[in-house]
């Protein structure tokens, strides 16, 4: 059922990618069935958030690590992704510098400091989405997994941690635009960034990049590893007894999460046009938690279809009733532990299983 499941969420992803790039680039404007270019991208960002679920389900659902702060990594990869495309505005800045990007001019910045060097190289930048992130997760996972800290201490830990993260970037000193962030993209490949083709190009990568997450986090379940993974999740003293080591098996999936985070925030950002510290906020963090507890923990689907599902809700409520989104959302996430402990995923399954008709009563003797 869960591997059937998730070639069903894969076709779902890559053919209503496909058929929302279609009905934007193909369709006239005048045509009732052309889909506007904000809403190609809105469906790009839901489709990065569901990276962030998928990400968060892998170490909440399969390793027991409830994370308080895998928006860092999300954040991180979009950094990365968001100093390549400051590199390739040039003299297109409101101040013309062809080296430093607007906001150094602005700050008196004589010269581009030492971590910007290579980013206006695509291959590097892509490699940055990836080693930043991963490199974070690596040491933060090894030391904490070393030391045996689990539970709501870890929790904690990883909460700390990303807020550390915001308070740092919202410093003008740090040279990656303090409050304001990085924006003002221009291109991206070569392409202009507001074009609809670019937005389409977009939208269909994301699909084929959480498609990819998808199988790939599925056959890391299935596998001898995720056994295991599993089986720390449930009994980690036991395991241990067995002869596994599980904090290599914890901090193997971890880094893994925090790569694939990381690739869904490097999408995000020329979708939104805009990074910024706000983005590491704790409280993104969380929001994710819900989406994986509304889809279903432990189910990698139920995470895609929660993170597109709650962005909906917000979307629609943030501008017909912006003050009361918070409290939907507090509201959505009791019902869901009270009433609705599997997600929905759960309660799919749950109806899949029941049978369409009670059996006919046997004919008395």
């Amino acid at each position: 059922m869960n591997r059937f499941a998730s070639l069903i969420a894969v076709l779902l992803v890559l053919g209503g990618a496909a058929l929302l790039a279609a009905l934007n680039l193909a369709m006239p404007p005048a045509s009732p069935l052309h889909v506007p270019t904000y809403a190609v991208s809105l469906a790009g960002k839901y489709l990065c958030y569901a990276m962030l679920a998928l990400a968060v389900d892998l170490v909440w659902g399969f390793a027991g690590i409830l994370s308080l702060g895998h928006a860092a990594f999300f954040a991180l990869g979009g950094y990365a992704m968001g100093m390549h495309l400051m590199r390739q505005i040039g003299t297109r800045g409101v101040y013309g510098n062809a080296v430093l990007p607007d906001f150094m001019v602005f700050l008196n910045w004589h010269e581009l400091p030492w971590y910007w060097h290579g980013f206006d190289n695509a291959a590097f930048a892509f490699l940055m989405v990836l080693v930043v992130p991963g490199l974070l997760a690596l040491v933060f996972g090894w030391l904490a997994f070393r030391s045996r800290v689990s539970g709501v201490y870890l929790s904690i830990i990883t909460q700390a941690l990303t807020y550390a993260l915001m308070l740092a970037f919202f410093r003008n000193d740090m040279g990656l635009g303090g409050n304001n962030g990085l924006t003002d993209f221009k291109e991206i490949f070569s392409s202009p960034l507001q074009a609809d083709a670019t937005r389409c190009a977009l939208l269909i990568a994301s699909a084929m990049f959480l498609a990819a997450q998808l199988l790939l986090a599925r056959a890391l379940v299935t596998s001898r590893f995720g056994k295991v993974l599993i089986a720390v999740r449930d009994a980690e003293s036991r395991t241990r007894f067995l002869g596994y080591r599980p904090e290599n098996y914890k901090l193997m999936v971890w880094v893994i999460s925090a790569l694939m985070a990381g690739i869904g925030g490097a999408l995000y950002v020329p979708q939104v046009g805009i990074i910024n510290p706000s983005e590491f906020s704790p409280a993104n963090s969380i929001e994710a938690v819900i989406w994986v507890a509304v889809g279903g923990r432990g189910t990698l689907v139920g995470a895609v279809l929660g993170a597109v599902l709650v962005n909906l809700g917000k979307t629609y409520f943030t501008s017909a009733l912006p003050e009361l989104w918070l409290y939907a959302l507090g509201a959505l996430f009791i019902l869901v532990t009270l009433l609705l402990p599997a997600g929905l995923m759960g309660l799919l399954h749950r109806r899949a299983r029941r049978p369409l008709s009670a059996p006919a009563p046997e004919p008395a003797e």
